[in-house]
């Protein structure tokens, strides 16, 4: 049987163990290389090509909605996201991320709680009074297009990790905090008092065209 050169000790290594050894020593510089993009443009030898094989969208309910939507603001926030190790430098292990969060939060009143004591008609019809709870602001929604991470700061064992990661350097934690910023900045709009003055507003240009000339709207 053909060997290789010995190795110490006088055991031979067979000249497919030398094969093996090089070609797992190649894969593992290809992946750094592709990872880490050390070399610019390398990425394009592989011809990569991204193909949609999803299934259809399943439809699992529908919702009626009692509301209407007096407002929607629209909201841009910076998220500046860094974890450190407690007793390791952040070139070992840590990351910051430098995100960009697009989102809208929308204003609504509840329409669909209305009884005979929220509305009130006076005899001869051109009176109306309505009491409407108080506006309600939504979850942030972020917008995919608008939204972008700026920048990743990542320690060693950061990026090692994420080589055997399904979801290397996910954004899950800075778009949930962006969403809260947003939230917050909506609580602080006054897009509630925007979205009852336009409620208001609504409800007043339809009941004046139903012939009703006085029309009073509160809230609580």
């Amino acid at each position: 049987m053909e060997t290789s050169s010995e190795r110490p000790g006088g055991v031979r290594r067979p000249w497919w163990g030398r094969i093996a050894i090089a070609l797992a020593v190649l894969v593992v510089l290809v992946v750094l290389v592709e990872r880490f993009s050390l070399l610019p443009g390398f990425g394009g030898l592989w011809g990569e090509e991204t193909r949609d094989r999803s299934g259809p969208a399943l439809l699992k309910s529908i919702q009626d909605m009692d509301r209407y939507e007096g407002a929607v603001g629209n909201f841009q926030v910076v998220v500046d996201l860094e974890k450190d190790a407690a007793f390791l430098p952040d070139a070992i292990r840590g990351t910051r991320t430098l995100y960009v969060g697009a989102g809208t939060v929308g204003g609504y009143v509840e329409l669909g709680g209305l009884d005979g004591q929220s509305v009130t008609v006076d005899a001869d019809r051109t009176k109306a009074s309505i009491r409407l709870p108080h506006a309600v602001l939504g979850a942030a929604a972020l917008d995919p297009e608008r939204s972008y991470a700026v920048s990743k700061q990542r320690g060693l064992l950061d990026r090692l990790g994420d080589l055997f990661s399904d979801n290397p350097a996910g954004e899950q934690a800075v778009q949930k905090l962006a969403a809260q910023h947003i939230e917050e900045a909506a609580r602080e709009s006054g897009l509630a008092r925007r979205t009852e003055k336009n409620t208001t507003a609504m409800l007043e240009n339809l009941l004046r065209s139903l012939g009703f000339r006085e029309v009073t709207v509160s809230y609580g």
